[in-house]
């Protein structure tokens, strides 16, 4: 079954919840539901992230099948396509138990590039986790800039102490403009929809 992926609004549910379509092999990146409930951040922890790495994948794993699964016993990948801001693209799908966790990207020099969390069961730095509110995680609206195409009605905002991993914040019924963030009251229910980590060096 083929997924629809262009909708510039993806929801953490897609991630939480849709084993069918992951094991289709394409994450639906469509709206299907507002908010991902509170109790969605209280998943166990599959995989950390830290500035320097997400799990025990770091900027010098090399970018393949093999790599990825040693350095995630227990985990499986398989191709699936995902949106990015700009585009959507095929890439690499790390499972576990069906259920999609994070999309890993190739980078330069045969190495991985970003990595997207697209899980309740990753937290981010500083114990980030898909669902959780702006006003939880305490994100200065001044450090945050507004998505642009897939992501137009998002807010990016860099993880506190570690500015090569990214919150993305989608703002429900934010009706626009689109070229500029919605109001502080608006954003302080806005909910992370993925995590971004870029390796250090990029």
């Amino acid at each position: 079954m083929t997924y629809r992926i262009p909708s510039p609004r993806f929801s953490a549910l897609a991630g939480l919840f849709m084993a069918s379509s992951l094991l289709a092999g394409c994450a639906d990146m469509s709206s299907v539901g507002d908010t991902v409930p509170d109790t969605a951040i209280t998943q166990r922890t599959l995989v950390t992230m830290t500035a320097a790495s997400v799990g025990p994948i770091d900027g010098q794993t090399r970018y393949s099948t093999k790599a990825i699964e040693a350095a995630l016993p227990g985990f499986t990948t398989q191709p699936i396509q995902m949106a990015e801001e700009d585009r959507t693209r095929w890439t690499t799908g790390v499972f576990h138990d069906g259920f999609q966790v994070l999309q890993v990207l190739k980078g330069s020099g045969g190495k991985i590039g970003a990595i997207h969390a697209v899980s309740a069961n990753v937290t981010g730095p500083n114990g980030e986790r898909l669902g959780m509110r702006f006003d939880q995680v305490g994100t200065s609206v001044s450090d945050c800039r507004v998505g642009r195409n897939l992501w137009r009605d998002m807010a990016i905002c860099p993880s506190r102490g570690a500015p090569n991993v990214k919150l993305v914040y989608a703002v429900t019924q934010y009706d626009g403009p689109f070229d500029a963030l919605p109001p502080r009251e608006q954003l302080a229910s806005a909910r992370i929809q993925r995590i971004v980590w870029t390796p250090p060096a990029q």
